[in-house]
């Protein structure tokens, strides 16, 4: 698809106000995908979102509107959420912590519809309970205290005697993961180094970091930051380059260059929030919609990055991926 294509109905508002209408009926319903990273990578999430409301019935410049706001950076998002509060915006499409904790501070009223697997809706109380959540906030979450146990094991078994592990994580989703990660680590007998990151810039560093203390594995903790198609990437170069086996909840860092990716693909986890925000544009209540949990895992191996490394995986482990790169 050409890019002037793809622009055609996508009205990216990045801190600016708008209205838009349809001629003679009034304001068009406008939903406004509010993400922390490169646009680029926006854009691509975007079209998903747009394609499941087609998909849905729902059509384009009649039914809705989407617009994006963009924040390069998590720190500038608090500052975009204030223009999500303006007439003609019915829902917001949080993606991440820090932005459905920005988007809740300026409304309690415009639906919000979460793209989180950092957060644990309840406990940070943005829920009343997963079957009723009773406010403006539902979504897709992800558990992942449960879920880092899983990583671990594999990461493991991919690398016999690993006994130190580092663990890279973007202080802005929260201490939940970290927290996980390293309850999990003692569990298995590892010791954790924390790879505080908050800015894709500081990768290098910390990896050097983790060269110096003998780290000899990497588990790579959910955030929008490293889950962007630039960010991803990044984190892949800098393992290679580093020659750290990693792994995480992304099968996209496989498809990247890294060793292992576990979990939902960033693929199939838009519709399902797209899903949810036609619901909500046919009428109804956010605090009646149940919140979700990913429903499709992937497992992806890179042979190539395993050669790079030096390691030799098991048969057995190769014969679980679901797709095998080599």
């Amino acid at each position: 698809m050409k890019r002037r294509t793809f622009f055609a109905g996508l009205a990216a508002t990045v801190g600016f106000s708008r209205t838009v209408f349809a001629q003679g009926v009034g304001p068009i319903p406008e939903i406004v995908l509010f993400y922390a990273g490169p646009t680029a990578s926006a854009e691509a999430r975007a079209k998903l979102v747009r394609d499941t409301l087609s998909a849905e019935g729902l059509l384009e410049g009649k039914n809705f509107v989407l617009s994006m706001s963009v924040a390069s950076d998590n720190g500038q998002l608090s500052e975009r959420a204030k223009d999500l509060v303006r007439p003609g915006v019915r829902a917001i499409l949080a993606v991440g912590p820090v932005a459905l904790r920005a988007a809740r501070t300026v409304t309690a009223a415009i639906p919000i519809v979460a793209l989180d697997l950092e957060t644990d809706p309840v406990k940070a109380g943005f829920a009343e309970s997963l079957s009723h959540p009773g406010g403006n906030v539902t979504g897709l979450f992800f558990d992942f205290p449960e879920f880092s146990g899983k990583l671990l094991e594999l990461l493991q078994e991919a690398r016999p005697g690993l006994s130190r592990i580092a663990a890279l994580w973007d202080p802005t989703s929260g201490p939940v993961q970290i927290e996980a990660a390293g309850a999990a680590a003692a569990a298995r007998g590892l010791q954790l180094q924390t790879l505080k990151v908050g800015d894709l810039g500081k990768l290098p560093e910390a990896f050097a970091a983790a060269e110096a203390q003998h780290a000899q594995g990497l588990i790579i903790l959910s955030s929008p930051l490293f889950s962007a198609i630039s960010g991803i990437a990044q984190v892949a170069e800098q393992a290679a380059l580093h020659r750290l086996p990693g792994i995480t909840l992304f099968p996209e860092f496989a498809k990247s260059g890294g060793l292992m990716g576990y979990g939902p693909s960033l693929d199939d986890l838009y519709p399902r929030p797209a899903v949810m925000i036609a619901k909500i544009l046919r009428g109804e209540k956010p605090g009646d919609l149940p919140l979700e949990r990913p429903s499709r895992y992937r497992f992806v191996v890179n042979l190539k990055a395993a050669k790079m490394l030096g390691l030799e995986l098991s048969p057995s482990l190769v014969a679980r991926a679901d797709e095998v790169i080599e």
